[in-house]
């Protein structure tokens, strides 16, 4: 059995047993009942639904707001990592120090003007980037340490291209959208419940009740466009972008 179908059921049984309860309950009322005396639910049933989606909201926020923020971290370790490796390579012979700092810019300069859209379009890394990073790998190992400068340069050196492969893998992970499809369903629902309960208060049409009643149908669309934008952490919108790598390579400069 899917999980739609176990969601639907277990949807569909909670509203039956709920109805039913009322219906009998109904039925075993004598005549000398009177509803005035009985406290009206609708109110307290309308804060409790605003109460429960505000929750639903906050924790579907805070969990894209985490996912962004982590794919963040991993682009900033990765240009942090490989900025390192650039500037300790200032140790090695001149024809050595060039390589590598060259292939670290072609590695970066990919990432920033190709990678990015790539990511952005396909929902994955290139394999481009992943052989100009290894290639950088093969230039940190291929030399072999002359001095004991060289050998403690060479351990870090490679310590930190290993960091940047980590953070590449992990910015990989972070592509494309975070949210499953489930809780969309609960927060687009829940939305329609929510705007619809003001149906059921009596409102009306003075300017007061109707500037609300849109305000806060205008609140609700916009977290939900929040946590659809912010789903996809490399989104165009109020995604992560590639600041991490232009400030850390300045010489470089994103194609147009």
């Amino acid at each position: 059995m899917s999980e739609w179908v176990a969601l639907a059921i277990a949807m569909a049984a909670a509203c039956l047993m709920v109805i039913a309860v009322v219906v009998l309950r109904q039925r075993r009322v004598g005549d000398d009942d009177d509803p005035s005396e009985t406290p009206d639910v609708i109110e307290y049933m309308s804060m409790m639904i605003g109460v429960v989606y505000a929750i639903v909201l906050g924790l579907a926020i805070a969990g894209v707001w985490e996912a962004r923020n982590s794919a963040e971290g991993n682009a900033f370790n990765e240009a942090q990592a490989l900025h390192e490796v650039s500037a300790r390579a200032d140790v090695y012979p001149a024809a050595v120090r060039d390589r590598v700092r060259g292939d670290i810019e072609a590695y970066v300069s990919f990432v920033v003007n190709t990678e990015w859209t790539h990511m952005r379009d396909h929902e994955s890394l290139s394999p481009r980037g992943a052989e100009l990073l290894e290639q950088v790998r093969r230039d940190v190992m291929s030399r072999a340490p002359q001095s004991d400068l060289e050998s403690e340069t060479y351990l870090s050196m490679v310590d930190l291209v290993a960091k940047a492969d980590e953070a590449r893998n992990n910015r990989g992970q972070n592509t494309g959208p975070t949210m499953p499809g489930l809780v969309w369903f609960g927060l687009i629902v829940g939305a329609v419940i929510t705007v619809g309960m003001i149906f059921t208060l009596q409102i009306r049409r003075s300017a007061r009740e109707l500037l609300l009643a849109g305000a806060f149908s205008a609140l609700i669309a916009f977290l939900l466009f929040l946590i659809w934008d912010f789903d996809d952490p490399f989104s165009a919108g109020l995604g992560v972008t590639t600041d991490p790598f232009l400030a850390l390579f300045p010489s470089l400069s994103p194609s147009r």
